[in-house]
C-alpha cells in the first residue's frame, strides 16, 4: 500500500541512482501530497535511523522494509520528520508512523520523494507495481511473491 497520499511511481523514477538502479532492492515510492507517512505494510519496527529520515520494518515472513523518506534528506542540519513508533513496535498496514515537514525539506533543497525498498532480495522472489499515479493509503499497488 502507498507510504502517503500522492502519486506513486515505480522504483526507476526515482531521481537517485541508489534507488532507481534497484541497488538497495526493489520497492516503489510516493511523491507526498501531505505530511502522514503510513506503514506500507504489517510487521515490527526493527530501526529508526537517528537522523529520523528512515525507518526499518521487518514482517512476519522475515522481509526487510526499509522506509527512506525524501532524497538527501540526511544531510539536513535539522530533521525535517517527527517519528510515531518505537523500535520493537508491531504495527500494521495504513497505521501512521511518522510526520513530515514537506515544506521544510523542499527549503532545504531536497526532493519529498518517499520510497519503500525490500532490501533482502534474497527472500523475495518479485515484487510488481500493478498501480501507479494518485492512489489512497489502504490501496493494494502492488504484489509481493515470497
Amino acid at each position: 500500500m502507498p507510504v502517503a497520499n500522492g502519486e506513486v511511481i515505480a522504483i526507476d523514477q526515482v531521481d537517485d541512482p541508489v534507488f532507481s538502479q534497484k541497488m538497495m532492492g526493489d520497492g516503489f515510492a510516493v511523491i507526498p501530497t501531505d505530511t502522514t507517512i503510513y506503514a506500507p505494510i504489517d510487521g515490527t519496527i526493527t530501526s529508526i535511523f537517528p537522523s529520523k529520515h528512515a525507518l526499518g520494518i521487518t514482517t512476519t515472513e522475515g522481509i526487510e522494509v526499509l522506509i527512506h523518506m525524501g532524497l538527501d534528506t540526511i544531510e539536513m542540519k535539522e530533521s525535517a520528520f517527527t517519528i510515531h513508533v518505537v523500535e520493537g513496535q508491531k504495527i500494521t498496514a495504513g497505521e501512521i508512523i511518522a510526520t513530515a515537514d514537506l515544506d521544510k525539506i523542499k527549503s532545504a533543497g531536497k526532493q519529498t520523494t518517499m520510497i519503500v525498498v525490500f532490501t533482502n532480495g534474497e527472500k523475495i522472489n518479485a515484487f510488481h507495481l500493478e498501480k501507479t499515479g494518485k492512489q489512497d493509503p489502504g490501496t493494494a499497488i502492488g504484489c509481493l511473491e515470497i
